[in-house]
């Protein structure tokens, strides 16, 4: 048995997110939950809300699943759209950046 949830269209670059994702995978999801709400990173509490999200997924589902037996047993995140934007430069010209944007997703299902 197994749930998943998605965020996508998170304004932060894909980079950045897998430094946080990367802590959680494999994790049982009460142990996951804590090392998110330790870590000292802008986007760790979004993907806490996803974890929480996908495990209320896994009980909407099904009625006898076990909270503590569930474990991440997938999370990555894509990239998504670039925002293109332009910076004032010396002499009249301007420089481009872009603002990177991720989908993030998670599947948590129930240890063997």
């Amino acid at each position: 048995m197994e749930a998943r949830a998605e965020a996508r269209y998170i304004r932060v670059s894909p980079q950045k997110a897998r430094l946080v994702v990367d802590l959680i995978r494999g994790r049982k999801a009460g142990d996951a939950l804590t090392i998110l709400r330790s870590t000292k990173k802008r986007i760790a509490p979004e993907v806490e809300k996803l974890l929480r999200s996908a495990i209320a997924n896994a009980q909407n589902r099904s009625a006898d699943v076990n909270v503590d037996d569930l474990v991440v047993q997938e999370v990555y995140v894509n990239e998504g759209p670039r925002l293109k934007r332009i910076r004032p430069a010396p002499m009249g010209r301007a420089y481009r950046y872009q603002r990177r944007m991720s989908h993030i997703a998670v599947t948590v299902a129930e240890a063997k």
